[in-house]
């Protein structure tokens, strides 16, 4: 422990001894810590003493001081942490530098992805971790502009293997990292009174013992009022009465900084005037700037009482308001005349930073002002291409209040709803939308705030009046010849239909809504609408159109992603991940996290379906990147797919963490989003059979069967028959299951899809009465499922248990070997030993199941080994997966003796080692 910062602070011996062992250790293992507490008691002079111990170890440190001045302006709190590390800015890779520097306006404005910037960031703190450990500290976080927290956040998540760690503070009642997983907070309280007492006594002697107790009595071991308040009533700046108020410890802090500042020069009070609304750290501009409030030439000298008096510090042209407290204490005393005449000075002063001056200049006007609100509108488009979506935001929320129009005020605030959507900001969303709530609206922005309503939830509000509102407002696009709206809006109402079905006429309603926008009839977003709407009655046609597109169509990742919906909604499945795949890698190129998660999860289900049970392909990651991402439904649904990979590969009971978490989300989800429930049955069920519990299975399938349920889904349950299937027959329930299937058939019709052919076929073959048994089983194995080795295996140890149960215990061994193969080869280990059982009843003894060196690895891990062994470097890995390139390569360092190989070149080999042959996987998936 440094001797002088543990000296220095009183009562704090706890706390220092936790965040010095921190640091004891040269920092090698990251992570993130914050201190938590009210103004005063005391976690910037721990985080100094935390920085003092950290240089006198060797570590870097950087450091940032969030302003209440400066939250507009983006990317201004990174910029003070990264500003001793951009010399090296060009070691980093072409696309990271050059967001990084256009994030920060310092190279010709671009379209910036925040993403890259985020991993620019981590690269440049990683780097430089390779020649000393990190220290970044972060003071008075819950001030920082949005920007620079989103960065921050991304890199906490990012450090667990890094010599980097953060140390911030907050208030409790602003916490900027809402997720769990960014940080470990400690709340900090007051001072001992035998500390209170120490620290009096060191800094306050002559304090008579009567204002000593009082003072003891109000601080409440808050160390800054302690100090405040003795010195204070000292100094005779403070009344006694004052401190007999029942007022918040902060208000009485102010009223101690604003003391110091009452009988101060006017010239010194113009400083200090512009310093309180100053976003920025120039002591030049505050002079300049305070020069033209008071009217009269003013140098540094003249404002040094400032400085002596505790309120400001300067080195050498950058200064700061000693404590928040004294910049909201002054601006709490200023009449709004005088703070905005502050304002219009530092905007003259500004002339050369547009963006920060139109701020100024906004702020120095009462009435509403078009060319001002038109300049912030700007300045908010410049904030967007720099990547600063929150900065943006908050400009238009800003032009919106100084708009004139209400028509042009409803349609800024509608841009800064449709930012914080881009955001996953649901409170600012609802915020925006009830100011505009009520409005007179342009047409085309009444379309705008339908769209809005229910969009975080991806469309799982399926309430016919809130479909057929959007329908409505569709058709009012149509007739403006808004085509694109129009479509964007039956979009949105599809997918409300198939998250909760809103009944058939509503559906049809969508169906015709689009049809009369005239689109070619392979139009994408059409069918995608017809999809998710009508896909057991436009299925055919969906996918005799969705045969005209090439896998990439043609270049355009927004449309693949649309035919991606469509095949998976149709139960084409083998389509469905070609067209995924396209954006899937353009989406990561662009570092578009949000999207990629999206994207990621419905291929996942894809796969699942097709019977690729991998999770590092892609249900892993999509689950990862949507928490990170704040989108629920589709992290619910990547949970989904992660636990029913788990159940299919090694099993587990019906209280798995993942399935529960999703079923939370599903059952909080305005009318229950089915699909989410429907596949935590699916995931339930297929558990259990791998446990051979079948009365327990065939209850949890059966419900996403039953209308009347919330897990029923008119879609999956096709998909999910051959399971339910499988239940039924070793319950008992054949005649009840034979129902279900002639229900089944009936809605699925002469459909051609993969998923419903497969379900079909096998659900006929188990189903079957004797006579007609094995040649259903043919079929079965003739079918759909000839080429997918999962649905393949099924078939096979279902006509193998049926020969056995027939009686022909030799027949039945060949597909039973066939079926156990393939599911151990696949990695449904829980199947292939309900195959071996089988076996073992025929008498055949002996098997053991194959060693496959994924299974050692994490889904990361995975990840990264799959990507090395195709030859890419750490960097490139790291910027495909938003990981910087050192845990990249800690990852290879930790699974090389895993896998038995020294080298990467050795990879591959290791990979597909796998009992003799590579895990087989469908044709359009590999």
């Amino acid at each position: 422990m440094s001797a002088t910062a543990g000296q220095r602070l009183v009562g704090r011996d706890d706390e220092l001894r936790s965040l010095f062992g921190h640091l004891d250790g040269g920092g090698s293992w990251g992570r993130a810590i914050g201190l938590l507490g009210e103004p005063g008691v005391g976690k910037s002079a721990l985080q100094a003493a935390v920085v003092e111990h950290a240089r006198s170890l060797g570590f870097t440190v950087l450091t940032a001081r969030g302003s209440q001045s400066e939250t507009h302006l983006p990317f201004a709190g990174l910029h003070q942490v990264l500003r001793p590390l951009l010399p090296h800015v060009d070691r980093l890779p072409a696309m990271q530098r050059d967001a990084l520097l256009a994030c920060f306006a310092m190279s010709d404005s671009i379209e910036v992805n925040p993403f890259f910037t985020f991993l620019a960031v981590l690269e440049l703190l990683v780097d430089s971790a390779r020649q000393a450990p990190v220290l970044v500290c972060l003071d008075d976080v819950h001030w920082m502009d949005q920007p620079s927290i989103d960065a921050l956040a991304f890199v906490t998540r990012r450090i667990t293997s890094e010599r980097v760690i953060v140390l911030c503070t907050s208030r409790p009642e602003s916490l900027p990292f809402t997720d769990a997983h960014t940080i470990e907070w400690m709340e900090l309280h007051g001072i001992d009174e035998t500390a209170s007492v120490a620290l009096l006594e060191a800094r306050a002697p002559h304090l008579p013992p009567a204002v000593r107790d009082r003072v003891l009595q109000q601080a409440r071991g808050n160390p800054l009022a302690l100090l405040e308040f003795a010195t204070a009533l000292e100094s005779g700046r403070y009344a006694w009465t004052e401190l007999e108020d029942d007022l918040p410890m902060t208000t009485r802090l102010e009223r101690a900084f604003a003391a110091r500042a009452e009988h101060l020069d006017p010239a010194v009070r113009a400083v200090l005037t512009v310093a309180a609304v100053d976003d920025g750290d120039d002591i030049n501009d505050v002079l300049a700037a305070a020069q033209i409030l008071h009217g009269s030439p003013l140098d540094r000298a003249m404002a040094q009482p400032a400085f002596e008096h505790g309120l400001l510090t300067v080195v050498g042209d950058r200064y700061r308001i000693v404590h928040p407290l004294v910049g909201s204490a002054l601006r709490r005393a200023m009449p709004l005349a005088t703070r905005q005449q502050a304002h219009a000075a530092l905007a003259r002063v500004l002339a050369t930073h547009p963006d920060r001056a139109v701020w100024h200049r906004a702020s120095s006007v009462s009435g509403r002002d078009e060319q001002i609100a038109a300049e912030l509108e700007q300045a908010a488009d410049n904030a967007q291409r720099r990547g600063a979506v929150a900065s943006a935001a908050a400009w238009l929320e800003r032009a919106a209040a100084l708009s004139p129009d209400p028509q042009s005020r409803a349609a800024r605030l509608l841009s800064a709803a449709e930012l914080g959507y881009q955001l996953g900001r649901y409170s600012q969303v609802e915020q925006v939308k009830a100011q505009v709530t009520g409005m007179t609206l342009r047409p085309r922005d009444r379309s705008r705030l339908t769209w809005l309503e229910g969009v975080f939830h991806d469309g799982s509000t399926g309430e016919p009046a809130e479909v057929r509102h959007l329908v409505d407002m569709a058709e009012h696009a149509i007739s403006a010849q808004d085509f694109d709206l129009a479509m964007q809006l039956l979009v949105g109402a599809a997918r409300r239909v198939w998250w909760r079905d809103p009944g058939e006429t509503v559906r049809h309603e969508i169906v015709q809504a689009a049809q009369q926008v005239g689109l070619p009839a392979h139009d994408p977003r059409l069918l995608a609408i017809y999809g998710l709407s009508e896909s057991h009655e436009q299925g055919s046609m969906v996918i005799e159109q969705l045969a005209r597109w090439p896998a990439d169509a043609g270049g355009r990742p927004d449309l693949a992603g649309l035919l991606g919906i469509a095949a998976f909604c149709t139960g084409d499945f083998r389509r469905a991940v070609g067209f995924l795949s396209t954006p899937v890698q353009e989406l990561r190129a662009q570092g578009r996290m949000s999207l990629l998660a999206e994207a990621l999860a419905i291929r996942s289900w894809a796969e699942i379906y097709l019977g690729v049970f991998d999770v590092a392909s892609s249900a892993d990651e999509a689950m990862r990147l949507a928490d990170e991402t704040g989108q629920s439904l589709w992290a619910a649904t990547a949970r989904i797919a992660v636990a029913l990979i788990d159940a299919v590969g090694r099993g587990w009971d019906t209280r798995h963490d993942l399935l529960s978490e999703a079923e939370h989300v599903a059952l909080r989800t305005p009318n229950a989003a089915s699909s989410l429930l429907a596949g935590v049955q699916l995931a339930r069920g297929i558990a259990e059979l791998g446990a051979n519990r079948h009365d327990q299975a065939y209850s949890e399938l059966h419900r996403v069967f039953v209308p009347a349920d919330p897990a029923f889904q008119r879609v999956q349950q096709v998909w999910m028959l051959g399971f339910l299937a499988d239940a039924a027959v070793h319950t008992g329930r054949r005649a009840e299951a034979r129902s279900v299937l002639a229900s089944m058939e009936q809605i699925a019709g002469v459909s051609p899809s993969t998923g419903s052919t497969i379900a079909l076929e096998y659900s006929r073959a188990v189903l079957a009465d004797r006579a007609s048994a094995e040649s259903q089983f043919q079929t079965a194995m003739d079918g759909a499922a000839c080429r997918l080795p999962w649905h393949r295996a099924r078939v096979d140890l279902a006509y193998g248990s049926w020969l056995r149960r027939q009686r022909r215990v030799v027949e039945s061994r060949e597909p039973l070997r066939a079926a156990r193969a393939a599911f151990d080869a696949v990695g449904a280990r829980t199947w292939a030993r309900r195959a071996d059982q089988e076996l073992r009843a025929t008498g055949e003894r002996g098997w053991q199941p194959t060693s496959n060196p994924r299974e050692l690895l994490s889904p990361q891990e995975t990840q990264i080994a799959e990507l090395a062994a195709q030859g890419l470097s750490n960097r490139e890995i790291g910027q495909r997966l938003f990981l910087s390139h050192r845990t990249v390569g800690s990852h290879l360092y930790r699974m090389f003796p895993k896998l038995g190989v020294t080298s990467r070149n050795q990879l591959a080999a290791a990979l597909t080692n796998h009992g003799g042959q590579s895990p087989p996987r469908p044709p359009s998936v590999i």
